[in-house]
């Protein structure tokens, strides 16, 4: 993973040198620098923008959870989620500069204007950098150099995508999952599906199929789930207990500031990005021409619905299974059910909040259920303990609310 992390950094030095050395590239640098600020009235700018930042920084889609559940209980991911959140756009203003210079040089040889030949989506990476590539001296060579560059983003993304969604089902199933080589073989059936579901799109028509996933499934649909997780954090969790619960893992309060993120501003931008979105929403086309069928959109409405109908789904069927009246059943579902290490002083009720047992995985015996008073494990290899007790899980997985926070401060 260092390899295919790193790696691509020198592919693009590389590519920008060469690039910068072209004929026009300065008039792609330009186009790419100077904002044309009337766009700043159109709505879907303001859409593009903000989803573009949630994809970028895989912003509720599990992986910082996941990735960050592995951190130590003290863990500063605080400082990380701003190294993170700055690498990241880095990176992403470091390509720009990339891309314009080669459109530039396409610009200058086609005798255009830039803007006729800068693409947006899968068009850009796929179909008009490898053109502008294909007009170079020594064309193969920065060909190979551009494509391997794109199979190592790809390979990080699947790593982090894949442990995402393998993460989440192990917690859910640590019975099953993590008995001897049960994760390995799932992981390894979750990259098959990936795989034949990748094969539809390297077909004579898989560019509709992409744009099909790329426009619904990876949808604007992921800031509403965004909105129910500030919700779940700040309002049913707590936005003070969360609070609490950083300081008690970092060793100091981080800004108050961020609560009223977490309150307020956080949730409020995403609906009104999820708005703005549905306002402006159109039908999907591929190249301006080709109109999707009924069946199709359906399908991808399917998939766009299918990452945020378990969040009624779920709160309903707890519900339902809570006794008492309606408010009753309502207070009992969406109230937080705590571990021990998470109770605070100002708790006048733990009993309440306390969910009696925790499983926890042994690697030399099975998953066994205990009472989490009783169970005490160091932190780490540290001298220090968790007050109060907590399960080996908690501790190989403490840093939960660390992820939470990358995506915060994201």
């Amino acid at each position: 993973m260092y390899f295919t992390a790193t790696s691509p950094y020198i592919l693009m030095t590389v590519l920008l040198i060469r690039g910068a050395t072209l004929d026009g590239a300065i008039d792609g640098i330009k186009f790419y620098l100077i904002p044309t600020w009337e766009r700043l009235g159109d709505v879907q700018v303001w859409v593009d923008a903000g989803t573009q930042i949630f994809f970028s920084y895989s912003i509720s889609l599990g992986a910082l959870t996941a990735l960050g559940s592995y951190n130590k209980f003290h863990h500063n991911s605080w400082r990380d989620s701003i190294i993170f959140a700055c690498a990241n756009s880095g990176t992403s203003i470091f390509a720009g500069f990339v891309i314009f210079c080669v459109l530039g040089f396409m610009a200058k040889e086609q005798g255009v204007e830039v803007k006729d030949v800068a693409e947006s989506g899968p068009g850009l990476a796929f179909i008009a950098y490898p053109k502008a590539v294909q007009q170079m001296p020594v064309a193969p060579l920065w060909s190979i150099l551009f494509f391997f560059m794109v199979i190592l983003l790809g390979l990080d993304s699947q790593f982090v995508g894949v442990e995402g969604f393998a993460t989440a089902i192990t917690d859910l199933f640590p019975k099953v999952l993590r008995r001897g080589y049960n994760r390995e073989i799932f992981v390894a059936c979750t990259c098959m599906v990936s795989f034949l579901i990748g094969l539809s799109m390297v077909t004579e028509g898989g560019m509709y199929v992409f744009l099909l996933f790329d426009f619904y499934s990876g949808s604007r649909i992921i800031l509403l789930v965004a909105f129910f997780e500030c919700i779940a954090v700040g309002y049913c969790y707590g936005v003070d207990r969360f609070y609490d619960n950083i300081e008690m893992m970092y060793g100091f309060r981080i800004s108050p500031v961020i609560k009223w993120c977490w309150l307020i501003v956080t949730p409020l931008f995403n609906l009104v990005i999820f708005f703005m979105s549905a306002y402006t929403y159109s039908e999907l086309t591929y190249n301006r021409v080709y109109s999707y069928p009924k069946w199709a959109i359906a399908i991808g409405w399917i998939m766009a619905c299918s990452s945020i109908v378990m969040v009624p789904i779920i709160f309903f069927w707890r519900l339902f299974r809570s006794s008492g009246t309606l408010m009753e059943r309502i207070r009992m579902t969406i109230k937080p059910k705590l571990r021990r290490h998470q109770l605070r002083e100002q708790d006048t009720d733990p009993d309440e909040l306390i969910s009696e047992t925790d499983e926890y995985y042994d690697h030399e015996e099975a998953v066994v259920s205990a009472p989490i008073s009783e169970i005490k494990v160091p932190l780490n290899s540290s001298s220090h303990s968790i007050p109060l007790g907590v399960s080996t899980s908690s501790v190989a997985r403490s840093g939960s609310i660390n992820s939470v926070m990358y995506e915060s401060a994201c």
